[in-house]
């Protein structure tokens, strides 16, 4: 049996063991239904690794819970770079990786002919000169080299450009920390950081999610294809059957929410000719296609829905196009008009009318009154009615009332008196 790695040689394989452990969490290895227990093994002892000093094991009686237990509030980085930092490599990959970049220091441009004799008079290795041009190339695509094409002759060259001035200018090392811990790709600021050998001494972040660092690589391609005005294909993972499903659609713009960080993808949809939010860490795989040529069109038209979004969904339960959702509130003035104030604050560009001592009308249009619910409810308690024109929103909202009634032992006719 072969020893143990904790390197990787697929990424997209040890995100779902991450995002399972971390996000979701409470795991034993019985839940782990879709992997061989050794493959579970296996993951775990490279989570293990990579993050010692975050794993937290809980004991049930169906075995033990493994989670990550990490508070942003107390760390100088996220430790969730590690795993984008465990690539396995090949021993021909490592010599070739030090000695090109070697060879080139000096800013030097050299063919791949060049580079191959110079390895082999210099540092008494021999590689076959396809295998050089492979990685030069490949180093070529990642930036790591700029390769210049001169007639028929192509000569790739080391730029030292970023590093030098990255070393000449010291006031540069609090914005690589800030970014690390604040920006999308923030693997970036980390890795130059280290290249620098300088440590984030100065910021803590409150309010970090971590674990947007797994789908920094799907928000990459995104980009790109938002750049380049492409139709993509997407290979979503369901969040509740887990089915695999595909879906092509034209990217348009990334939504963050602000209260639990969680991002979606808002992309118009071909074949149901409307706009859809999609999770990223939903997303498996991305494949660009042809470039679409109503991009601006559709830009401009998402423009005009938005100021009619609550959340990520357009389009409600019942499919109207808007839904109109009216609360009326009870507020004692003048020693609850923060209770008003939070209402226009809060209420998302509804409008909030004064119609009778203390009591308030809250309405709004929106795609999808549902997702309205959980902010609604925190007004329990001060709604004197609350209706909608999608009915099905309005009852669950009173069924959801009745629901904590029974549960509390309340009678509902003595508490509407």
């Amino acid at each position: 049996m072969s020893d143990f790695q904790e390197l990787i040689k697929n990424f997209p394989n040890i995100r779902e063991y991450v995002r399972d452990f971390f996000v979701y969490g409470f795991k034993t290895r019985n839940d782990f239904k879709d992997k061989s227990p050794r493959t579970y093994d296996n993951q775990r002892r490279r989570l293990e690794s990579w993050l010692a000093p975050y794993i937290r094991k809980d004991y049930v009686p169906e075995g033990s819970n493994l989670s990550l237990a990490i508070d942003s509030n107390l760390l100088d980085t996220n430790p969730l770079f590690q795993v984008w930092k465990t690539k396995s490599f090949t021993d021909n990959d490592i010599v070739l990786h030090f000695l090109i970049l070697d060879l080139l220091q000096n800013g030097r441009a050299l063919t791949v002919e060049a580079i191959t004799d110079m390895l082999l008079s210099e540092y008494e290795t021999l590689f076959d000169i396809q295998t050089v041009r492979r990685k030069c190339n490949a180093y070529a695509k990642e930036g790591l080299l700029q390769k210049q094409k001169n007639g028929k002759t192509v000569a790739f060259s080391l730029d030292n450009t970023l590093t030098n001035w990255l070393n000449a200018n010291e006031n540069i090392h609090d914005a690589l920390a800030f970014y690390q811990m604040a920006e999308s790709f923030g693997i970036i600021g980390n890795a130059l950081s280290e290249q620098l050998d300088i440590q984030n001494q100065a910021f803590r972040m409150k309010h970090s999610f971590f674990v947007h660092t797994l789908e920094d690589g799907m928000l990459l391609e995104l980009l790109d294809a938002m750049d380049k005005e492409l139709m993509v294909r997407l290979e979503i993972k369901g969040s509740k059957n887990e089915q695999l499903n595909t879906a092509n659609c034209i990217p348009l713009q990334i939504f963050t929410s602000t209260r639990s960080g969680r991002r979606f993808l808002c992309a118009y949809t071909c074949t149901k000719r409307r706009f859809t939010c999609y999770r990223l860490d939903a997303i498996k795989k991305i494949t660009p296609l042809e470039r679409t040529e109503d991009y601006g069109e559709l830009l401009a038209k998402l423009s005009r829905n938005r100021p009619y979004l609550w959340g990520v969904s357009f389009q409600g339960q019942e499919r109207q196009r808007l839904d109109t959702l009216a609360m009326t509130i009870w507020a004692l003035e003048p020693t609850e008009n923060y209770i008003v104030d939070r209402l226009k604050r809060e209420g998302r560009g509804g409008t909030v009318t004064k119609i009778a001592r203390n009591t308030y009308l809250y309405e709004i249009q929106v795609f999808d009154c549902n997702e309205m619910l959980p902010w609604a409810r925190t007004f329990i308690g001060r709604i004197l009615s609350l209706e909608c024109t999608a009915k099905s929103v309005e009852k669950r909202f009173y069924n959801d009332l009745e629901t904590m009634y029974r549960m509390y032992g309340i009678d509902e006719k003595a508490s509407n008196t």
